[in-house]
């Protein structure tokens, strides 16, 4: 049960209190460098967990479970302590970039408990592509949000970094549309 699959997932679980500790100190460029690290190592292992398991023939359920939730988490963590800490201000509409951070939010738990309806009614929706897009787009734009932590001087970092954010909240709200409408579908009226 414990496949390299799963543990590179499970690591990606037991990084968020380290990660979260590298950026509670917003000046701390240091903690902001080595959380950018970590994070980059922890957003690899979710693109190689399903790669390993899918092409070692070890899928498991346990690593079906985990690895969405390890996602969630980190991701979740990471957005909630830029908030904090102001990593989702910048230019033209200052704190206003916390609404794309709550999109996201708001997104993963909506899909999340969809998933849990339709298991239960032994109705599956598969990840789209689309969806692997938003995933991979939201962890690039708040890699880049951390990295503006550690050149506080350049500020197009930020703006990437915010920009990537907004477009991935575009395409979160895309994806959870998506997987809504076929919810629907298996919902009693």
């Amino acid at each position: 049960m414990l496949t390299l699959p799963n543990l590179l997932t499970l690591s990606r679980i037991l990084a968020v209190p380290l990660l979260v500790l590298f950026l509670w100190w917003p000046d701390w460029q240091l903690g902001y460098a080595l959380g950018f690290v970590l994070y980059c190592a922890a957003a690899i292992t979710d693109y190689f967990d399903g790669m390993l398991a899918r092409s070692q023939g070890t899928v498991s359920k346990l690593g079906q479970f985990l690895d969405p939730i390890a996602d969630k988490i980190m991701v979740a963590a990471v957005i909630l302590i830029l908030t904090a800490k102001g990593g989702l201000t910048g230019p033209i509409v200052g704190d206003a970039h916390v609404i794309a951070g709550l999109i996201i939010l708001m997104r993963e738990i909506i899909v999340s408990g969809l998933r849990e309806f339709l298991g239960g009614i032994q109705v599956s929706v598969p990840v789209s592509r689309l969806a692997k897009w938003k995933t991979t787009l939201q962890l690039i734009a708040l890699g880049t949000l951390i990295l503006a932590g550690v050149f506080h001087e350049i500020e197009p970092i930020r703006w990437a970094g915010l920009g990537a954010l907004w477009v991935a909240a575009v395409l979160t709200c895309v994806t959870g549309y998506d997987y809504l409408r076929v919810g629907l579908r298996h919902m009693d009226t």
